[in-house]
Parts: C-alpha cells; structure tokens; sequence
C-alpha cells in the first residue's frame, strides 16, 4: 500500500461570489462558497420564490461547479451554498448529520451507499461527469506525453491525493501499481488531503509532478499550463461522478431546481468543456 505519512504540509446586475472557511470539523476543513445574486439588473424571480441549498462538491469539480452555481443562480434566483472536499470526508460528514441537502461525489459508489443506507433520497441519483486523470507539472518539460518520466523516476517528490479518501487518488494508486512502479515511487510521494490540495503541491512546485483531475488544469480543449500526460482510461478504474439529493433536501424546490439544471445541454457543455466525459 502507498504510505500516507508524507505530507507537504453590489455591484448592480453582477454574481457576488463570497469566500469563507467553515470551523473545522471532525473530520476535516471545508472550503464554502457562497453565491449569491443581485437583483438589480437580474430577471430573477422574487425572493419569494426563492430558496437555498446546502451543496457538497467533490473538489475536483471546484472550478466548474463555481460557473454552472453563477449560472444557476442567475437562471433560477435560489441561492447556492458551496462546500469543497474529500468524498470520503463528506461521506462521514453526512453520517454524522451534516447539514448538505445535495452531494455531488468524485465517484457512484459513495452516493449509491448513501442510498442504501436511506440517507439519499431514492432514484435521485445519476452520473453527471466521468472524469479522467493527468499526470501534471506545472514546468514545462518535465512530463512527456507517454508519462516515460514515472519509469525514468528523475523527480525527488510526485504527489497523489489520499487513496483512501479521495477518487482520483484510488485511480492514481491503481496507475502506479499496473505500471509496476509502486516500490520506487513509494519514497517519493506526498499525499495531499484532497485532489485541491494536491494540484496546490505541484503548482507551486512543491512537488515537481503529480497526478491530478483533468478538469484542473484543463480548459477550451486544452491543458492551460505545463506539461501533462493525460492517463489512458484503461489504466483505472472509470471515476463515473454521481450526484444525489441528500434527505435533508427532499423538500427543498432548489435541491430539485439544481439536478435539473445539472441535466440541462448548457450545464453538459460547461461540464465537457473542463475535460470530463458524459
């Protein structure tokens, strides 16, 4: 198994987007972010017939999620509340009675539970996103489009987000131990608390490369920024990305406002245009 014990440590007719962090948890830190709509200048519908919802978001969905909820809310008037995290650290969160009324997961297997285990509300659940992973260096150069550099090992430090928490860090492990490498690439991994936190290790080079989500570094067709090797699909485990309505949200008209605008053509193209698949 990987070790986990490394670790670098209003203006009129405009989206006011509001940033802040919640109190720690149990379990972990969730990053919040609270969009909400002005109403000059805006066609939204009174505030009477507006609500809230409470959403948790896989992080690597951070970038895209942020446009469609600006989207939503301009479309809609109902008021997202955003929080970015672990899927496996949600999942214990909404254990415990977390406040979330919608859970979109960095994979099917989390929501599906939570349906079993009556926490979700039945035949909500449906896959928004496949995601795929990339291995990534924010230096251009030092990741060759076949991902030779893993073989050649020529870096003091990759990093991967917690297999045990976090999807992409299960299909990162999975790529390492079908290409053979997991002793020698064992001593050189820093294991990030999320897939945020990891795509933070390797853009500001504390760790030269690392295997993030495509959506991350990915935008209009192409990797923004340097080098990537985008991992072949059959190297691991589909990471399908399943949202569900929480119970907690059954009755919320937002909750049910927010899957469907997920379904929508527009939202699709948001979505595909971060590198996911459908």
């Amino acid at each position: 198994m990987l070790a986990d014990n490394q670790r670098l440590s209003h203006n009129p007719g405009c989206i006011c987007i509001h940033y802040f962090t919640c109190p720690e948890s149990a379990v972990m830190k969730n990053h919040v972010v609270i969009l909400t709509a002005s109403l000059f200048g805006l066609s939204l519908p009174t505030s009477a017939n507006s609500e809230e919802v409470l959403v948790a978001v896989a992080a690597n969905f951070t970038t895209p999620m942020k446009v469609i909820a600006a989207d939503f809310e301009k479309s809609t008037g109902h008021k997202l509340v955003l929080s970015f995290g672990a899927t496996g650290n949600f999942y214990a969160q909404i254990k415990n009675g977390g406040p979330y009324e919608v859970f979109l997961a960095a994979d099917d297997e989390t929501p599906a539970k939570l349906e079993q285990e009556h926490i979700a509300v039945p035949e909500s659940r449906f896959s928004y996103a496949i995601g795929r992973l990339v291995l990534w260096s924010a230096k251009q150069g030092v990741v060759d489009d076949k991902g030779e550099v893993l073989k050649k090992g020529n870096f003091e430090h990759i990093a991967i987000a917690n297999p045990r928490l976090a999807p992409y860090g299960a299909a990162a492990k999975e790529v390492i131990d079908k290409l053979g490498l997991e002793q020698s690439i064992q001593q050189k991994l820093v294991i990030g608390e999320n897939i945020s936190q990891t795509y933070q290790f390797v853009s500001t080079g504390n760790a030269e490369l690392g295997f993030v989500a495509l959506s991350q570094v990915y935008e209009d067709g192409k990797v923004k920024r340097g080098s990537a090797w985008i991992v072949p699909a059959n190297l691991h485990t589909a990471i399908r990305q399943d949202a569900i309505v929480l119970k907690r949200g059954k009755d919320n008209p937002a909750a049910k406002a927010l899957i469907e605008f997920l379904k929508s053509e527009k939202t699709r193209a948001v979505i595909k245009s971060y590198g996911y698949e459908l």
